[in-house]
């Protein structure tokens, strides 16, 4: 079984310093309210903890098939 984590952007990036607009780039978001599920890794931990206060973090659990 893998884990997943579920990010869901919350507030518009507009107006944020720009290394936290790149962490969103980079994981995908770019419009509000929009969610993408993303490995849960050391890597993907450390994106989103830089940027708590614009998403939500919800972890997933997959199972393999």
């Amino acid at each position: 079984m893998a884990n997943r984590l579920k990010i869901t952007l919350k507030k518009s990036p507009n107006g944020r310093i720009p290394k936290h607009t790149r962490i969103l780039d980079a994981l995908g978001l770019r419009k509000t309210n929009r969610t993408v599920c993303v490995p849960d890794n050391p890597q993907m931990q450390g994106m989103v903890r830089k940027i708590t206060h614009l998403v939500s973090v919800e972890r997933v659990e997959e199972k393999d098939a």
